[in-house]
């Protein structure tokens, strides 16, 4: 699985009043690991940056000025964009930036869904936590992701967040991977395990809290998304609840 995590700055907010992209920043991942590959461009606009975009990435009009056009790079942004699944953050403002730069060459591509699959972040974010702050500062703190360097917008550099955002968000790529010189004898460490004694009388069960019930529904809703609806705790509660009942989770 090859996914593009995608940021763009622009001039302005509206491409229907003649905005243009001047920064691209994508990163790639494949089966949701960092290749180390980016794609990373600075743009002439042929038009001026407006100024309250400039506060937002402080990106100059005499740095553009030497910079090359879209359709200088396009065929190379294309062509590592073919395929893969976009991971942007309010996909629709970057989206209609691009098929506003694609409408403008001559080739027969004007959309990036011609290209591409996209999942917006944001929705997934509103999705995972309603009515919270889901900007990707907020995001970052909500998740632990440092982003302390990050004094301005950058599509790179909003790109590398947003992609270590939406690895925690979806499950992470965390794993336990043990190298040889991490790796210990059992045998030579190992203890005698004294056996647990079970206090006599009835196993007291203690029922789920509402919090618990929220978070653990939580947990398995990630658990889809990441395993595309291959939760086998759900699976499980199917097949072993009696139709008219539904199980309940218990902690003990």
């Amino acid at each position: 699985m090859r996914q593009i995590v995608l940021d763009t700055e622009t001039t302005g907010l509206e491409p229907e009043q003649g905005h243009r992209i001047i920064e691209i920043g994508c990163v790639e991942l494949v089966n949701r690991r960092k290749t180390g590959r980016t794609f990373h461009r600075y743009l002439q606009p042929d038009r001026e940056v407006d100024w309250g975009a400039l506060q937002v990435h402080g990106i100059t009009n005499d740095f553009l000025a030497q910079q090359p056009r879209f359709a200088e790079i396009a065929d190379e942004l294309i062509e590592f964009l073919k395929g893969a699944e976009l991971i942007i953050h309010n996909a629709a403002f970057d989206v209609a930036f691009l098929d506003a730069e694609l409408q403008r060459l001559a080739g027969p591509i004007r959309s990036v869904r011609e290209l591409c699959t996209i999942t917006d972040t944001l929705s997934l974010a509103r999705q995972m936590h309603p009515g919270q702050r889901n900007s990707l500062d907020a995001l970052c703190k909500r998740y632990g992701i440092d982003n302390s360097h990050r004094e301005l917008h950058g599509a790179l550099l909003d790109a590398q967040i947003l992609c270590d955002v939406y690895l925690a968000m979806t499950g992470g790529q965390a794993a336990l991977i043990l190298g040889e010189e991490s790796e210990v004898s059992l045998e030579s460490t190992a203890e005698p395990v004294a056996a647990s004694v079970r206090t006599v009388g009835p196993l007291r069960v203690v029922r789920a809290t509402e919090e618990e019930r929220r978070a653990h529904e939580h947990i398995l809703s990630l658990i889809d998304k990441a395993s595309g609806g291959k939760t086998l705790w759900r699976r499980l509660e199917t097949e072993s609840a009696p139709e008219s009942t539904v199980s309940e989770p218990a902690t003990a």
